[in-house]
């Protein structure tokens, strides 16, 4: 490699080890008077990135509202249709147009409500405009798997986001996390296992290949 080669390379994201309190004041810094932010939350599948935004939300109340890019899973139906059921997660399993969208209209509030879906896990589907975002609440602040992802619709999703940041812990306690919520919601062990090996992993793959798109590698740590 040349000089010149080494020089276009993508530089590495700063990695910062941060408390959730200094994770709100970095969230706060991004409200500006009059105006609406979105701060987007991805990582690998059991990185924690739910568990980081309700903690958000709870410490940011009024201020914020999450809105996750899970709500525009496609229907069970039609993922059957295409021949996607068995890899459900995949890029190619989301409406990421539709999400796109969703994040255009949330960037420029008209002075009304806008309704986004949610993703039941208890029924494996959307269910849409069930959540209500308010048309004063500054901030938005939404996760998901693909938002760095540059191909299909993903680039305009990241387009329509302040910043992004990228949740990191390590995989053996991601793996953990990610048999113990299939099996929470009917699978047993090892379909569980199974799962986690042949769909979730091959997805962190693709996950892990956008993490020096982000603007910060997040890796969380206990308040003192």
């Amino acid at each position: 490699m040349t000089p010149n080669e080494a020089d276009l390379r993508p530089t590495q994201p700063p990695i910062l080890h941060a408390t959730l309190a200094e994770l709100v004041a970095r969230a706060q810094a991004l409200q500006v008077p009059g105006e609406r932010g979105i701060l987007g939350i991805t990582g690998a599948p059991g990185a924690g990135k739910s568990t980081l935004c309700a903690a958000l939300l709870e410490q940011l109340g009024q201020a914020a509202a999450v809105v996750p890019m899970d709500g525009f899973h496609l229907a069970n139906q039609e993922l059957a249709r295409l021949g996607r059921r068995e890899r459900k997660g995949a890029p190619d399993t989301f409406d990421a147009e539709g999400y796109a969208a969703l994040l255009e209209r949330l960037r420029q509030p008209k002075g009304h409500t806008i309704y986004a879906p949610v993703f039941d896990r208890s029924l494996e589907e959307s269910i849409g405009s069930a959540l209500p975002v308010l048309a004063e609440t500054p901030l938005i602040v939404t996760e998901g798997n693909y938002l760095l992802l540059n191909e299909g619709g993903w680039p305009r999703v990241r387009a329509a986001i302040d910043a992004v940041w990228y949740l990191e812990v390590p995989d053996n306690l991601r793996l953990e996390r990610l048999v113990r919520r299939h099996e929470v919601f009917g699978r047993s062990p090892e379909e569980a296992g199974r799962w986690v090996e042949q769909v979730d992993q091959r997805n962190a793959e693709v996950i892990g290949d956008t993490r020096d798109r982000a603007d910060l590698i997040i890796q969380l740590v206990a308040e003192v």
